[in-house]
């Protein structure tokens, strides 16, 4: 009768630790939850703009027939940058320098403080036509709609004073990563 009492109440004594074990973990559970319907306070974040951002433009050895523009966020919070840039290739620039559609990301590029983004110039190829020497090139940035530019744009000075643009040129979507700009 002893043992059976005795294993009776170390049963009772582990349920009873295992009830709390479980309430503890219920309690935590409720608080995790509660934390998780908390909406967390994201960070703002704006428009790349020629305010916002520093642009410069340089060529590079590969590929060739190749410039890197980068824009380096300059402001104190997170900003977007859109699409592609708008380029003007030279002060009397007829059309825009298309856009590479197989570079789009899948998702907009967002720029801390302080980071940079990237898209790929390609300026000219043997297939090209209508060849010219452009010695500026125009930058604006996307809005978010893809259908416009925001803001003033930038205009900046092409290496080696100027750069051979033909009708082969084209420009990639904006790319968190320099290689992708240039190669993916």
């Amino acid at each position: 009768m002893r043992i059976a009492q005795r294993f009776t109440t170390r049963v009772a004594a582990s349920s009873l630790v295992a009830a709390a074990a479980f309430a503890l973990v219920g309690v935590q559970a409720a608080g995790q939850t509660a934390s998780a319907a908390t909406p967390q306070k994201a960070a703002a974040t704006v428009d790349c703009t020629a305010a916002n951002t520093k642009l410069t433009v340089e060529d590079v050895s590969r590929p060739i027939n190749t410039l890197l523009l980068t824009a380096t966020n300059t402001g104190t919070k997170p900003c977007n940058l859109y699409g592609a840039p708008y380029l003007a290739a030279g002060a009397g620039a007829q059309a825009p320098v298309p856009w590479l559609d197989s570079s789009k990301p899948q998702a907009v590029v967002t720029l801390a403080p302080g980071e940079s983004g990237y898209a790929g110039i390609g300026t000219s190829s043997p297939d090209g036509d209508d060849g010219h020497i452009a010695k500026t090139l125009g930058v604006d940035f996307s809005n978010k709609n893809l259908n416009g530019s925001l803001g003033k744009g930038a205009t900046l000075k092409l290496p080696d004073g100027g750069v051979y643009f033909n009708s082969a040129n084209f420009v990639t979507y904006w790319q968190s990563d320099v290689y992708d700009a240039l190669f993916g």
